[in-house]
């Protein structure tokens, strides 16, 4: 089930602000950036790189993930381990809202979100 038109513009201005703060400075996003998208029922932050070897080839680290779940109405919060799979963020699993999960990965208390 996709997102409601109005989730789905909520998704977008809370993005929107968090892009603002968390994004890196214009003149070096050639080299690092940073984008979000949606997937089904889950939002995903990733990084945006060039490809060692080839700057005109651009390569996409993901970052952080929340999936919203209707049947509690809350958001999952997932991080991407060496493995390359997503998995539950642990100090802070799930968030009622939105904004609460982007404050999560802002914060990044475990540093698995930027590091």
């Amino acid at each position: 089930m996709a997102f409601t038109a109005q989730q789905t513009t909520d998704i977008e201005s809370a993005m929107a602000d968090f892009m603002k703060k968390r994004r890196p400075r214009e003149e070096i996003r050639d080299r690092l950036d940073l984008a979000w998208r949606i997937e089904r029922q889950s939002v995903v932050i990733y990084s945006i790189r060039p490809v060692w070897g080839n700057e005109s080839q651009k390569i996409e680290g993901p970052v952080a993930k929340a999936t919203f779940v209707g049947t509690t109405n809350r958001w999952k919060i997932y991080w991407m381990r060496a493995d390359l799979k997503w998995h539950a963020y642990p100090p802070h699993r799930e968030a009622v809202f939105f904004d609460e999960f982007l404050a999560v990965v802002d914060e990044d208390d475990n540093g698995c979100f930027w590091g």
